[in-house]
């Protein structure tokens, strides 16, 4: 069986074969140096729209640099769902002092991480020990 070779061309051609060549110029700036990657991660993240988790992840991960070394030593952030972040503390203490200062926590939370949309705190006290 002979090959065909200008059909092998068209099908590579119709598969994509030469469009990567258009790809990489896509990829360059304006004054044709390559792209920074962090402006391919920029526009990754923007058009995946990963800014909310990227946001809530930072939230979790620079904990003890937002509410502080003192506070961060007793009080672990669990959860956030729907607005909510759920802050478990070390003591029933810590829980009434964070209770206090609830608001400006919330303020400092915000101020720091605003692409978390963190709404309302639940701050919850340590877990009962089981007596069964």
């Amino acid at each position: 069986m002979k090959r065909d070779i200008a059909r092998e061309l068209y099908r590579s051609y119709r598969s994509g074969y030469k469009k990567k060549k258009e790809i990489a110029d896509q990829e360059r700036s304006p004054n044709g140096e390559p792209e920074k990657i962090s402006n391919l991660i920029n526009e990754l993240v923007q058009n995946r729209q990963w800014r909310q988790g990227i946001a809530e992840g930072n939230l979790f991960s620079d904990w003890a640099q937002i509410v502080g070394s003192d506070v961060a030593e007793h009080a672990t952030p669990i959860t956030l769902f729907e607005g909510k972040l759920t802050i478990q503390t070390s003591s029933t203490a810590w829980s009434t002092q964070l209770r206090l200062i609830q608001s400006e926590l919330l303020k400092t939370i915000r101020k720091s991480s605003p692409g978390a949309l963190v709404d309302e705190l639940v701050i919850m006290g340590p877990h009962a020990p089981s007596w069964k």
